[in-house]
């Protein structure tokens, strides 16, 4: 398990006058915890979407010789010190999770219900607040032809979500809304639940191979 290593943030011009609200939160989300199949490594944040940005990109990989990666995306951390309407916040958490499936399951039609569900059910189970959720669940399929009509059927899910973490008082827990991500990945990526963490929810079944970012 590799936990999220802390970045130094920067100003929305390079400088270093950061918040102390978005210092904390990037030095909780360094501090994160998820399964010890998750990797998680810093990456360029966006620069056009709030004033301080923190952005990390995550992998689920199988406990196999080859590493193989199950499951991708991203997490970013937005702080607009005047907050934005459309937020009611002053934080936001934008992600994007990525895992094949098996053709039969991609042609589930309660598949995009159920796969929002699980960031939910993912989010509740870890405590914490949130509040104006909005995202997207998308299923593509490739099938192959002449030259490549070897290759079997690839299908795939993606799964594009906001919210805003909330807090009675202080800064929110990002770091617990990082996890509960991270569980959602884990789900996408057809892992188990791990022992004493079982919500009742059926993963979908491990992909057959690694897809590339």
């Amino acid at each position: 398990m590799a936990a999220a290593r802390a970045q130094t943030a920067e100003g929305p011009d390079g400088g270093d006058a950061i918040p102390l609200p978005f210092q904390q939160s990037v030095a909780a989300l360094g501090g994160a915890r998820p399964r010890r199949e998750v990797r998680i490594e810093p990456m360029p944040a966006p620069k056009r979407l709030a004033p301080f940005a923190h952005a990390l990109e995550a992998s689920v990989e199988a406990e196999d010789a080859a590493g193989t990666e199950l499951a991708d995306g991203r997490f970013v951390l937005l702080y607009d010190p005047d907050g934005q309407e459309s937020w009611q916040g002053t934080f936001r958490i934008v992600t994007l999770a990525r895992a094949e499936l098996e053709p039969e399951m991609a042609a589930d039609p309660l598949l995009p219900e159920v796969t929002w569900s699980w960031l939910t059910g993912a989010l509740d189970a870890r405590g914490v607040s949130y509040g104006q959720p909005s995202g997207t669940v998308t299923r593509a399929g490739s099938h192959y032809f002449g030259g490549l009509a070897e290759r079997a059927p690839q299908a795939e899910i993606e799964i594009r979500a906001s919210w805003t973490p909330l807090a009675q008082l202080g800064v929110p827990d990002v770091a617990a809304h990082l996890v509960a991500w991270c569980d959602l990945l884990c789900q996408c990526a057809g892992l188990p639940p791990e022992s004493g963490d079982d919500t009742g929810v059926v993963p979908l079944p491990q992909r057959r191979g690694p897809q590339p970012l």
